[in-house]
């Protein structure tokens, strides 16, 4: 035995039989080395979950669970006694007692969804370009095309809260106003814009638009106990992830990446902060680029040292990249189906993903039955315990989903629900590229005015000039006309002097003449006496 807590998994099956007080248990410290739970369909995958969970939040650690079906909720809700379920339990020596543990609903969907819980969003900028291009399924030119655009929309301090963000962005850069941006940041061609808009209607069409959004979720209320000190086990309703693949599985590495970026580093530790099971891991890498690969990888690698461990769940070891798979020291393996070619294949490379072991694992795995596996774990020490056959321990709590009570209780009773429960729409790239688009306008119309005013302004200088010079040819003629009257008036007053001064000349002439008439019969009445009178003294007639 281990002088360090640990979470039972199950029985030891020696020879087809169980051995009731030997049993499997993984370290609680060991969880941060991470562990892989495997096995095919309907051979109790959930209920191994189900029962590690239980033991996690038991020992003080908080669980993230995908919850796929709704089947996981019944964890709030003590388990129910029947002789089928005693029956195994005595078989396996396990002391079983009921028991309910404090549970949070999370959604991808919001309150009104198939799965209602505190509703999980994400700002597309936190998500980030990487991310957001696995949950739009992108290649990888399309990827570095979309990484162009968020490097573009940060250095215009265009905050990309939602999808109608984002699309607001690359709407503008393949706009005429935006053609000119758009070729300064390179490698973005209106072709591969299109796609990226394309993709995010599909996008929205799965729920996409109600995960994108604010507040954005804090990855640290996932880190919470209750009042006696159990952890809190979130379950993240994602519904049918076949349908969506690839958001679901950028949303999960989302909230793992964001608890790597703010948990601080604690090395070893004795239990795990949160403990985060991946269901449906297969689905993580299906399609994904390189980068997204590298990324995980990385991530799995190092968020071990912040007191994270993680719990991949498939039907194969061969569905996780090897990479992913080397940093999964402990294996819960459950039956594997091997009736085709492929399905050999699957079993021998499954095999050789254990440590060498004096088991036939490929008839072992192959003949494990309900509710049993092969585990093989890291002791404390870390170095794997021996690959052994084991019956899986009964889960304390109700093995199936709860009553639409007990959900409705657990959403209302939530101490974080009023944080999320309604989303709002901060002044975001939407908002701030309809105001540039508006003063845009504003400034074209502003200068389309100025430029008719000053259109108007030359035709009224125009105007004012022409009236002018009408003016002053009116004033001109004016003038002409009115010096014309004057000279006019001026010769009309000329020729009445000079008819005054010619009547006055023609009176004088007249008065001269008649002087001179006078002086003339004046002359003449003395010459002619005189002439009488003289001519008579010659005759010798009388004088007088």
């Amino acid at each position: 035995s281990w002088d360090v807590p640990a979470v039972t998994i199950g029985t030891l099956i020696d020879n087809g039989a169980r051995v009731p007080g030997v049993t499997a248990k993984m370290p609680l410290p060991m969880f941060n080395r991470h562990l892989l739970v495997a096995g095919a369909t309907g051979t109790g995958k959930t209920r191994t979950l189900q029962l590690l969970a239980e033991g996690l939040s038991a020992n003080g650690s908080s669980v993230l669970l995908c919850d796929v079906k709704g089947d996981l909720t019944g964890l709030a809700e003590p388990g129910v006694s029947s002789e089928k379920l005693l029956s195994r339990t005595a078989a396996n020596g396990q002391d079983w007692a009921a028991s309910q543990f404090p549970i949070e609903l999370l959604s991808l969907g919001g309150a009104d969804s198939q799965f209602p819980g505190v509703p999980v969003r994400a700002q597309i900028s936190d998500f980030g370009p990487i991310l957001l291009a696995r949950a739009l399924s992108l290649n990888t030119t399309q990827e570095q095309a979309l990484q162009l655009i968020f490097a573009w929309a940060d250095a215009q301090a265009l905050e990309l809260v939602d999808l109608p963000d984002l699309r607001a962005v690359i709407s503008f850069l393949t706009s005429d106003e935006g053609k000119d941006e758009l070729a300064t940041i390179g490698g973005v061609s209106k072709a591969t814009a299109g796609v990226i808009l394309r993709a995010l209607t599909a996008l929205e069409s799965q729920g996409g638009g109600q995960f994108f959004g604010a507040p954005g979720f804090d990855t640290a209320d996932l880190m919470r106990m209750d009042s006696t000190g159990r952890g809190i086990i979130s379950l993240l309703g994602v519904g049918d992830i076949s349908s969506r693949p690839a958001l679901v599985s950028a949303v999960i590495m989302f909230l793992l990446a964001n608890l790597f970026s703010t948990l601080p580093e604690v090395g070893d530790v004795e239990r795990p902060k949160l403990v985060f099971f991946f269901d449906e891991a297969h689905l993580l890498f299906a399609d994904a680029t390189k980068e997204f690969e590298r990324q995980v990888v990385q991530t799995v690698r190092l968020i071990r040292s912040k007191g994270v461990g993680v719990v991949f769940v498939t039907q194969t070891p061969k569905d996780i990249p090897s990479d992913v798979l080397a940093q999964l020291g402990s294996r819960i393996q459950h039956g594997l189906r091997a009736s085709t070619p492929d399905d050999f294949k699957k079993l021998k490379a499954t095999v050789q993903t254990f440590p060498k072991t004096s088991l036939e694992l490929d008839e072992v795995l192959t003949t494990l039955g309900t509710g049993e596996a092969v585990v093989t774990v890291l002791d404390p020490k870390g170095n794997p315990t021996p690959v052994t056959p084991v019956g899986i321990w009964a889960p304390a709590s109700v093995m199936g989903p709860a009553s639409a009570d007990t959900v409705a209780r657990i959403n209302q009773s939530s101490v974080i629900m009023g944080r999320y429960r309604d989303a709002v729409n901060p002044d975001s790239a939407e908002e701030k590229l309809e105001r540039r688009a508006a003063e845009a306008q504003a400034a074209r119309e502003e200068a389309l005015a100025q430029e008719e005013a000053a259109k108007e302004a030359e035709r009224a200088q125009k105007e004012a000039e022409k009236e002018a010079e009408r003016a002053a040819k009116e004033a001109e003629k004016a003038a002409a006309k009115e010096e014309a009257a004057r000279q006019k008036e001026m010769e009309k007053l000329r020729r009445q002097v000079e008819k005054q001064q010619e009547k006055e000349e023609a009176a004088r002439q007249r008065a001269a003449e008649r002087r001179t008439r006078q002086v003339e019969n004046v002359l003449g009445s003395v010459l002619r006496t005189a002439g009488r009178e003289i001519t008579r003294s010659i005759f010798g007639t009388r004088k007088r």
